[in-house]
């Protein structure tokens, strides 16, 4: 049994402003989706029978503008229907570790969050250029499973930030001031 806790306004409304973030770069390709909707509908019912061969090309990017709208609101859909799940609080140890022979190939090894006997409570990969030593120590720790570790003995990872800019103007920047902590 891990402790849990329910999300803060403040954490949910973070993920909120992701949300709309990536939403309104979704908008662009929606729109051109529903143009070329709109471009084809006209081509299959216009009079003039012989501009219908350039329907099906038209039709074929109302289907690619709409799947790559479905595919950048993924990740935040599937984030912010996490934000209803709980935050567990751990009181053990972080462990980190190199990777393995089933590694994806851009990952340097793995975090995971251990309860206070060593089991493991949780295990991400992580990303980087540098292989990761086995090291573990003893922390508190809040972590969600599908976000991540969120705190280590009170301190953030950055998985969820304290503040996002304005639809995430800026984000790149706060990315790289918590990879130099």
């Amino acid at each position: 049994m891990l402790i849990r806790r329910v999300w803060t306004r403040a954490e949910r409304t973070i993920v909120l402003q992701g949300f709309f973030g990536r939403l309104t770069i979704a908008i662009e390709p929606l729109i051109c989706g529903i143009v070329f909707l709109a471009l084809t509908l006209g081509m299959i019912f216009n009079k003039n029978k012989e501009i219908i061969v350039l329907a099906p090309i038209f039709g074929l990017g109302v289907v690619c503008f709409s799947i790559y709208a479905i595919a950048v609101m993924m990740a935040p859909v599937r984030a912010l229907f996490h934000t209803m799940g709980p935050i567990f609080i751990v009181d053990g140890y972080v462990r980190y570790r190199g990777r393995d022979e089933r590694s994806e190939r851009d990952s340097n090894g793995y975090i995971a969050v251990l309860t206070e006997d060593k089991r493991v409570a949780c295990e991400w990969p992580t990303l980087g250029e540098m292989e990761l030593p086995l090291y573990t120590r003893a922390a508190l720790c809040e972590f969600s499973e599908y976000g991540g570790v969120h705190k280590i003995d009170g301190r953030s990872t950055g998985v969820l930030p304290d503040r996002v800019a304005s639809l995430g103007v800026g984000g790149l920047t706060r990315a790289r001031e918590y990879r130099d902590l």
